[in-house]
């Protein structure tokens, strides 16, 4: 990014020339005509959108509305001795059904499913919605307490946890999220979400008084924090084990020296934004229960636990995010020969025969059809490079190849389509369509951290189905209360 001094102009809004100096730092983003103001007392960032390209005297426009820098806070972790960590961790809540929830939790009562499933603990066919089953929840933590199957830390720290995946770790940093910076945008958000599942998570949340499952965040890259993530991982961890379903590694530090507590809500104080990665919808409830309990609380100061939610933040050159294909159940009254056709409008197209073929740079597709495998390269001039949405494969494919040729408006109510993320790897595409259950596969070159990144900052929401993160956070390893 490039840095430069301006004249910061604001004439809607003269209140603010008075409050900030008018010759302001700024740094100037990637895209064009997009740029971030910086002020030094007090620390505030405002977007601006450039009215000239000339980086010498670019005028500028403020918005109105300033945004704080990322704040966060360590807190007293609730958390399984070590010798019950393996029993008491588990995956997501949202990644499995009531029935494999059941499944993996038979046997063990200590099991984080009897917390976060807890429809596992009634008959089967139980409405996980039902009243009584959020408050068997609430009653399952709390007996979990009380028997020291979770215990809380007495010190407030920060946390290092580490994922590993087929040889490769990611460090992750658990805090506590400030809710303002969710509501106010600080915290970025690349997907829509829906109000239904944003309330059964708060129905969670409020009845357990806690953030039981974490979000997952990422942030701006930072040597420094790097350098103190790798002092404690030189050292030996508090939990270390790998998951016996997936074969991931999950290994888990406690950051309680008070030096590097301070240092790293410092490091963080100065980050312009955090991005949600995966947690859109549980970001939200805990962001929202935050709100509620403010306007609940007649002596509300600002800095009560409900303030924070917990998440998991990684810097984002660690992450990768990978491929989310789509299969379709027919071609739309076409025959696979007129399909092809109609693809070499918009496509390059090569026959790659029966062997698995895999996309390989952005704008290159791999298609699966009648037993046989295509490459498909977008042709120039059918996407555009400047725009943070129409970049993005998933929207050219969406747009060219699902709405113009198959007739697929809404990816997300449309039932002929299905999404099949890239873990299950490109031969489940092959599976699916061998079988019959379904006529093509479309396999996409994987979203980059920086499309994600620029989008977020842009303000722009990413299309439906578009990112898939792996390894998932495991649940169990940390609880934050609310109180």
């Amino acid at each position: 990014m490039a840095y430069a001094k301006i004249e910061a102009s604001t004439p809607e809004d003269n209140t603010l020339q008075n409050r900030y100096p008018p010759t302001m730092e700024i740094i100037v983003g990637n895209g064009p005509r997009q740029a971030s103001v910086y002020c030094a007392s007090p620390p505030v960032v405002f977007g601006i959108r450039a009215l000239s390209s000339d980086r010498d005297a670019m005028v500028v426009m403020l918005n109105r509305q300033a945004i704080t820098m990322a704040k966060i806070k360590p807190f007293k972790g609730v958390r399984p001795p070590k010798e019950f960590i393996e029993e008491v961790a588990s995956r997501p809540y949202d990644v499995l059904n009531s029935q494999e929830a059941r499944a993996e939790a038979e046997g063990n009562e200590k099991s984080l499913y009897h917390i976060i499933k807890p429809e596992i603990d009634f008959p089967e066919g139980t409405d996980e919605h039902d009243p009584a089953v959020y408050l068997k929840a609430a009653a399952n933590f709390n007996n979990f307490q009380e028997k020291g199957w979770l215990v809380q830390d007495q010190k407030e720290c920060y946390y290092v946890y580490a994922q590993t995946m087929n040889g490769k770790t990611q460090y992750g940093l658990v805090v506590g999220a400030y809710v303002p910076d969710y509501m106010n945008g600080t915290i970025k958000k690349h997907e829509l979400t829906r109000r239904d599942k944003e309330e059964d998570r708060m129905k969670h949340v409020r009845v357990n008084n806690a953030n039981i499952e974490p979000v997952f965040f990422a942030y701006p890259d930072n040597s420094e924090l790097d350098a103190i993530v790798m002092k404690y991982t030189a050292r030996e961890p508090e939990y270390n084990f790998v998951a016996k379903l997936d074969g991931f590694g999950h290994t888990f530090w406690i950051i309680d020296e008070d030096k590097d507590i301070a240092r790293i809500t410092e490091l963080f104080g100065e980050m312009p934004a955090l991005y949600i990665a995966d947690g859109h919808h549980r970001s939200a409830a805990a962001a929202l229960v935050g709100v509620e309990k403010a306007k609940q609380n007649p002596d509300h100061k600002g800095d009560e636990e409900y303030n924070y939610f917990m998440a998991v933040c990684f810097p984002a050159n660690q992450l990768t995010i990978i491929d989310y294909n789509r299969v379709v159940k027919d071609l739309n009254g076409l025959t696979e020969e007129q399909f092809v056709e109609r693809l070499t409008k918009n496509f390059v197209v090569e026959e790659k025969g029966s062997a698995i073929y895999k996309p390989g740079a952005l704008h290159n597709f791999s298609l699966y059809l009648g037993g046989k495998w295509y490459s498909l390269t977008a042709k120039p001039g059918t996407y555009d490079d400047n725009d943070p949405i129409g970049v993005l494969d998933v929207t050219i494919s969406s747009n060219l190849i699902l709405d113009e040729i198959l007739g697929i408006k809404d990816l997300r109510s449309d039932k002929r389509i299905d999404f099949v993320g890239g873990i299950r790897g490109l031969g489940e595409l092959k599976r699916r369509v061998d079988s019959g259950e379904m006529k093509v596969a479309l396999a996409l070159y994987p979203v980059t951290m920086k499309q994600l990144m620029d989008i977020a900052d842009t303000g722009n929401i990413m299309p439906p189905k578009t990112t898939w993160f792996e390894p998932k956070l495991r649940s169990g390893l940390v609880i934050h209360k609310l109180d």
